[in-house]
């Protein structure tokens, strides 16, 4: 069908702290994911994304790993992976890993050897700058430079023993690696090795675009408001980043076989950068996560400052990514992870009587473009955000400091902070899988480490597994679909009905043969014309994700209804 493999398959993350615990101690674990693994195989991806299981003081729960080559008790043992992995295997999945080489934990060896001294070996493993001139440390506005870290505050933690600060773009428990040094890319590139000698399938690379930054460490400006300037210009697709993803493909993949996946978080990368960082011939990556369509709802305050947007927007918007790497290079299809609210609640309806259609709606139209689609757990099922009652049931490190730093030193309104995490937190993505209508979801049978989303009683996998008019249901099609239909894998794309209000459409065409798929984005019933559309009148429907056994009528369609015709 494809010269690469992964432009059929479909790839499934499992963030584990919250997928399924099998030990009882609140906590997700490798033994849960194994449990469930029919699940996954029933659904029919082809691609198990795991969020990281790595040695984790878990300040960013896991995402500060202070070993590479263990697995966090939390989460089991060594055999445990084994199982995992042979599991997967077994039923034709691969496992990609999550590769968070950025930063590491501060408790890392390497971090701790080179905080030792001003002379240690590893010193310039990580960015240890001085004092700004005429400062002494820990004074205010000490720090090296005027960049905020992404967690809030300032982006330098002072380490008193040397008298020096260190660079944490994230929380400061996450130094960042100084990707100069050779000997920390060589570092990287052995473990990296010594994963796939296990038989792991791959990466994905946390905001891997990061590891190339301007030496120089300029300052930034400051926007209205705000108390430090944001690093991204100085941090992302910075000088070297090409030479350093095309070398780590080279030690890493060079002389493997192409059984292999790597995709990039690449906050910030543009269509530009995303064509040469994917382009086959550069042997960088094979695929990139771009953030625009999720900053679109984002005001100029960040994302907390949440701005309303179009269906015509979001169409604009992704249509640009179709066309932008239709000759070169290749998407990667989201709308869910760990770091996003929930697709239903933001771009979809999430009221009872339209949830699971706008599921379905905003699924179809994500999984028939042009590129790899990812499914995050629980959006087969259409689960929602959660109406967290107070700061006290959030759990992220992300939200917690911003309502510290906004309502404590800015002074904003604590109800207007709260209201704004409700909507965008990533805890929306991370509260426990909705397995059952019973105690805790089905997740555990502890307390959870976040406590379960209410609707779980009416969003549930045992439920939607044995109805074939459910969200499980309706991607189950979809992923067939994929699997089935070379016009789907590689067909070009074009944009259909660009100004309708409501309707997001669009064709795929390879050869004599063709698809159109139409999605209502709206809760109210809509009309277009028909002559727009020419003889697609009485083409064969494919797919439709309207109610069970209504007839659609050729130019009409119900709120979040989406069809799919052939010819």
């Amino acid at each position: 069908m494809s010269d690469k493999w992964w432009r059929s398959a479909v790839v499934y993350q499992v963030y584990p702290r919250s997928f399924a615990d099998s030990d009882g101690d609140g906590i997700g674990d490798l033994r849960g994911v194994i449990e469930h693994l029919d699940h996954l195989e029933e659904l029919g991806v082809d691609v198990v994304w795991l969020s990281p299981i790595y040695a984790s003081p878990h300040d960013d729960n896991g995402y500060d790993i202070s070993d590479y080559r263990a697995i966090d008790p939390l989460f089991g043992t060594f055999d445990d992976f084994d199982e995992l992995l042979e599991g997967l295997h077994s039923r034709g999945m691969k496992l990609v890993m999550d590769l968070v080489v950025n930063h590491t934990s501060d408790e890392h060896p390497w971090f701790i050897e080179s905080a030792a001294s001003l002379d240690s070996p590893k010193r310039d493993w990580y960015w240890w700058r001085p004092p700004r001139d005429g400062k002494r440390p820990g004074e205010a506005g000490a720090e090296p430079n005027n960049w905020g870290s992404s967690f809030s505050g300032p982006a330098w933690q002072l380490d008193p023993t040397t008298g020096e600060y260190f660079l944490h773009l994230f929380s400061r428990k996450q130094p960042d690696l100084n990707w100069g040094n050779p000997e920390v890319r060589d570092a990287v590139y052995d473990m990296m090795n010594w994963w796939l000698d296990r038989g792991v399938d791959g990466f994905r690379m946390d905001v891997i675009n990061f590891i190339s930054k301007d030496t120089s460490l300029p300052d930034g400006p400051v926007q209205p408001g705000a108390l430090y300037a944001s690093p991204h210009p100085m941090v992302a697709d910075g000088p070297r980043i090409h030479e350093f993803l095309h070398e780590m493909h080279e030690r890493v993949f060079g002389g493997r076989d192409d059984r292999y996946l790597t995709v990039g978080e690449m906050p910030g990368v543009t269509i530009e950068h995303a064509q040469r960082f994917t382009d086959p011939a550069n042997a960088e990556v094979d695929m990139v996560f771009q953030f625009e369509h999720v900053d679109l709802d984002h005001g100029p305050g960040g994302k907390w400052d949440h701005r309303p947007i179009t269906v015509v927007d979001l169409k604009q918007n992704l249509t640009r990514w179709q066309e932008g790497l239709a000759e070169r290079g290749w998407n990667s299809l989201y709308w869910n992870n760990h770091d996003q609210p929930r697709v239903v609640s933001r771009f979809g309806d999430d009221r009872p009587e339209f949830r699971a259609a706008s599921a379905k709606a905003l699924g179809t139209v994500l999984h028939l473009m042009r590129g790899t689609p990812y499914v995050y757990q629980g959006e087969e099922l259409g689960m929602t955000n959660v109406p967290f009652d107070s700061i006290d049931d959030f759990r992220d490190i992300e939200s917690l400091n911003h309502y510290a730093e906004a309502v404590d030193l800015l002074g904003e309104p604590a109800d207007e902070v709260l209201a704004a995490l409700r909507r965008t937190s990533r805890d929306n993505a991370r509260t426990p899988m909705q397995w059952s209508a019973g105690p805790n979801a089905g997740f555990s049978s502890g307390t959870p480490w976040i406590a379960p989303n209410p609707n779980h009683t009416s969003i549930n996998a045992a439920d939607q597994r044995e109805d074939p008019e459910s969200v499980f249901s309706h991607y189950r099609r979809l992923i067939a679909l994929r699997h089935a239909s070379e016009v789907v894998a590689v067909g070009d794309y074009e944009l259909v009905l660009p100004e309708h209000p409501a309707i997001f459409g669009y064709t795929r065409s390879l050869g004599e043969r063709s698809l159109l798929v139409l999605a209502n984005v709206s809760s109210e019933p809509v009309r277009f014309d028909t002559k727009s559309l020419p003889g697609w009148d009485s083409a064969e429907p494919v797919l439709r994700s309207g109610p069970a056994g209504a007839a659609s009528v050729w130019g009409e369609l119900a709120p979040w209804e989406a069809v799919v015709l052939a010819r």
